[in-house]
């Protein structure tokens, strides 16, 4: 998940870039939670809300800004606090970039969204590895370890099987292991800096029969398209192009 696109940034040198001039860039599915009302903010609270079901996002909001992305826009993307689990006023500005690596664990699940993805990329982790990250993340965030595991057994785990890992088919890659698994973390990354360099046409979307996924690629001089690239399960892929 999101540990496979940090560590694909960083070999690819582009934490190091100004995010105004990076050419691969990642965002979260995580920034697109619904706004809360007050009682289910208060169960968030005590743990008793389900972030992990497909109702949680706002797929709404978070198509129109793939969309913007995909055209090329500079869009202003939601910052959520996870502590108090609310949207906050500031946003965050994203610049148009060549790839986006979009991550999050239902970017599948809606196909409006899931149809976007050029590449889709499902991180395969064991889960005693998902529960203890999970478990390190919660802490940090300021809950109890009971909490933790209240809301895990209760909510996590369930809606994984339920609505996460039937999205498994859907991936055109899967990756076992995680980020541990570098060979095929090498392979992706060599992939987008073939993208990059120019020695793969960027990718546009077509018809098979007018059913399924099918791609035509066109060169670049002839369209400003975007590559998107996207990971199942525990993170996901999605790439845009940048106006030259």
């Amino acid at each position: 998940q999101s540990t496979v696109c940090e560590k694909i940034m960083e070999l690819l040198g582009q934490n190091e870039v100004d995010r105004r001039q990076r050419k691969v860039l990642i965002l979260s599915q995580d920034s697109f939670y619904k706004v809360l009302t007050a009682e289910q903010k208060a169960k968030a609270l005590k743990g008793q809300y389900n972030f992990d079901h497909p109702d949680a996002f706002d797929n709404d909001l978070m198509h129109t800004t793939l969309k913007s992305i995909v055209e090329g826009k500079t869009v202003e993307v939601p910052t959520y606090d996870f502590v108090t689990h609310s949207r906050l006023a500031e946003t965050t500005v994203v610049y148009p970039a060549d790839v986006v690596l979009f991550e999050g664990i239902l970017v599948f699940y809606n196909q409006d969204i899931r149809d976007m993805f050029h590449l889709r990329l499902f991180v395969d982790t064991d889960s005693d590895v998902r529960l203890s990250r999970r478990v390190l993340r919660d802490m940090k965030r300021g809950r109890d370890l009971e909490q933790i595991l209240t809301q895990y057994t209760t909510f996590v785990k369930p809606a994984f099987e339920e609505f996460c890992l039937p999205t498994k088919k859907y991936a055109d890659v899967i990756i076992p292991r995680g980020v541990d698994n570098m060979v095929a973390i090498n392979l992706i990354v060599q992939h987008i800096q073939d993208i990059l360099n120019g020695d793969i046409c960027k990718w546009q979307r077509g018809a098979m029969n007018g059913h399924g996924r099918a791609y035509k690629r066109s060169f670049p001089e002839q369209t400003e398209s975007t590559s998107m690239l996207a990971a199942g399960k525990r993170s996901h892929l999605e790439s845009s192009s940048r106006p030259h």
